[in-house]
């Protein structure tokens, strides 16, 4: 089966070539993942800053060409995909950045981010139709309508404004959301909301997610697998309990850093603690 969205030995390289190959920056390095449309998924791609995760995101999106290798929508070329075929891409693969602010335009009320996509890409017949499919998504992701339209994102949380960009993804009903850091820029009390949120599209929708993080714990309680990125190389993959026997140092690395309620209790232990279970704990 053909799938939905593939990267093939992904390369990316930033700065001159030619006689300035000394001031180039391999930011991404033969990078391969494929999304099967018909099996939703949630697949974390973690690592530092620096690592190449936005980067190989942004490829993904068809926002940066690859430098070697190729992406694949559908078993097709994204850099050559015919017009009506790139419009049923930016449906189907969606994005929610890291910055719940950044995206809105403050002269806006946040309505402006929902109704576009509808009127972008004909999604309702009518204001009446348009203001329903705006209210399904909301109320999707936890947020009252009467609550969160006609208001400016000044007058929304963090973790308002990020939901909403998850509702806004959802209005397209994707096949695929890539999202980079959603939840590191937002109060921790919110964040398992948004991650909540994340999981429930798998769950609900059947939208797979690409979820880039530098957070090996969020990871490990939403994703299904994982990907670990080091300087843009990917040095270890597989099913989250891959943090229960790390292979590469630098995995091993992540996870030496995570905190945990008791100072003295090393991740792979035997814990009794509840509430240090309840870190890792899928709810």
């Amino acid at each position: 089966m053909t799938p939905l969205l593939e990267a093939r030995n992904v390369t990316k390289v930033f700065g001159g070539g030619g006689l300035r190959r000394k001031s180039q920056t391999v930011a991404l390095k033969n990078f391969s993942l494929a999304i099967d449309a018909d099996s939703p998924t949630i697949i974390a791609v973690v690592g530092e800053s620096g690592s190449g995760k936005t980067t190989m995101g942004r490829i993904l999106l068809g926002l940066e060409r690859a430098t070697e290798g190729e992406v694949l929508y559908r078993g097709k070329n994204l850099n050559h995909l015919p017009r009506e075929e790139w419009r049923q891409f930016r449906m189907e693969v969606q994005a929610i950045f890291q910055d719940p602010f950044g995206v809105f335009n403050s002269f806006y009320k946040v309505d402006h981010v929902l109704t576009m996509p509808i009127a972008k890409f004909g999604l309702a017949q009518d204001p009446k139709e348009a203001r329903g499919l705006i209210e399904h998504a909301l109320r999707a992701v936890g947020l009252r309508p009467s609550d969160t339209l006609g208001r400016y994102p000044n007058q929304l949380s963090g973790g308002q404004r990020q939901r909403i960009m998850v509702a806004r993804a959802l209005l397209l009903r994707p096949k695929v959301i890539i999202a980079d850091e959603p939840v590191s820029m937002i109060d921790a009390s919110l964040r398992m909301t948004v991650l909540g949120n994340l999981l429930q599209l798998k769950q609900e929708f059947g939208i797979s997610i690409i979820y880039i993080t530098h957070d090996l714990t969020t990871a490990y309680q939403i994703s299904d697998s994982i990907i670990v990125l080091y300087h843009g190389e990917v040095v270890e993959q597989g099913d989250v309990e891959l943090v229960n026997a790390p292979k590469h140092p630098y995995t091993k690395l992540l996870i030496s850093s995570i905190p945990l309620p008791d100072p003295n209790q090393h991740w792979g232990e035997e814990v009794d603690d509840t509430l240090s279970r309840s870190l890792l704990d899928v709810h």
